[in-house]
């Protein structure tokens, strides 16, 4: 082959790696332009005056393509799929509790995205922020809004396997202080001192005392469900293969993801709810996976998020194991119930 054939071939290539590029940027740029008008036949939102301390209300992360993607709306919990009211405020992950809000927000840059945590107050104004180390994943506050927990991807950007790293915070939302990873607890496994490299939390949810708490803690290919002290600084193991825990409104039990053996890799999960008392496990009735942190909408039901044509939807589903699971919205995700 000559040299003249030889350079014939490499501006070929680079010609077709060009329009490829060309192409893959307009393909975005317009996807990116449909995001911002209103789907055909999605949610009607309107800009509006959104708080954390209206009772019977649900306030959520709006997916639905328009001017208001991305921003918290609200609704009222009994009309989920009714017209909402868009805040302004956007966020990736999102919680509040007692008048007090967390939200995990992206900051874009000329290069790369960084993340903070915003503690907001019932007006959604920003009271205190901290910086995130990588992808939000998960949040939450406490039920008297005294703390807020969130989870960041440090490594990976899925539970599904496991090559990934998570890094769990709590912050004091009266005082400001922040526990930034909860790597620095002192561990207890079946009942002994555990130390390993590979430790991993996520998912944190709190109990009402203002000091117990619950988390997902993997190491060597296992999780566990491990009772959090924020007093004693400790982490204890108490129930095998348990991730995203979600306490009861009671205390009683933990709504979480299951793995089960059989399913796909990337789908493993099935929802479970979990008895404090006895540690007894009941098997939901959403029978497809679900990779998300459940919340109780009362003491009787489950939310969470699966899947859908704009981002996510939202489904519920009996606590106890009956009935069947249903979509109650679309293009949302996040919900916290308010009162």
């Amino acid at each position: 082959m000559t040299l003249r054939s030889r350079l014939l071939i490499l501006l070929s290539a680079l010609a077709v790696l060009a329009a490829v590029a060309l192409a893959s940027v307009l393909h975005a740029s317009a996807r990116a332009e449909r995001r911002d008008h209103t789907q055909a036949g999605g949610p009607k939102v309107t800009p509006g005056t959104v708080t954390l301390t209206a009772p019977g209300r649900m306030v959520f992360r709006n997916m639905a393509w328009g001017p208001h993607r991305d921003e918290l709306t609200t609704v009222p919990a009994g009309t989920p799929a009714g017209p909402r009211t868009s805040s302004g405020v956007k966020c990736l992950r999102f919680y509040a509790a007692a008048g007090t809000g967390v939200c995990l927000q992206a900051v874009h840059g000329p290069v790369s995205d960084t993340y903070r945590a915003l503690i907001l107050d019932a007006h959604l104004k920003e009271r205190a922020h901290y910086d995130v180390p990588g992808i939000p994943s998960r949040a939450r506050v406490s039920p008297t809004g005294h703390y807020a927990a969130w989870t960041a991807f440090v490594g990976g950007d899925s539970y599904a396997g496991t090559n990934f790293s998570t890094r769990t915070a709590i912050a004091d939302t009266r005082t400001g202080a922040l526990i930034p990873s909860l790597e620095a607890f002192r561990i207890v496994v079946d009942g002994r001192p555990y130390q390993s490299s590979d430790v991993n939390f996520w998912g944190v949810t709190f109990a009402s005392d203002d000091r117990t708490f619950y988390a997902t803690l993997a190491t060597k290919g296992s999780t566990y469900l491990v009772r959090g002290d924020l007093r004693t600084r400790t982490l204890t193991t108490l129930h095998p293969n348990v991730e995203c825990p979600s306490l009861s409104p009671d205390g009683t039990r933990i709504a979480y993801k299951k793995r089960v053996r059989g399913l796909p890799k990337d789908a493993p999960w099935r929802l479970y709810v979990l008895d404090l008392r006895t540690m007894r496990e009941t098997p939901l009735a959403e029978t497809r996976s679900v990779d998300d942190q459940a919340v109780w909408k009362d003491s009787h039901t489950v939310v969470y998020a699966l899947p859908g044509d704009y981002g996510a939807d939202l489904y519920q589903v009996p606590a106890d194991g009956t009935g069947t699971a249903r979509r109650i919205s679309v293009s949302a995700v996040s919900p916290a119930y308010l009162g």
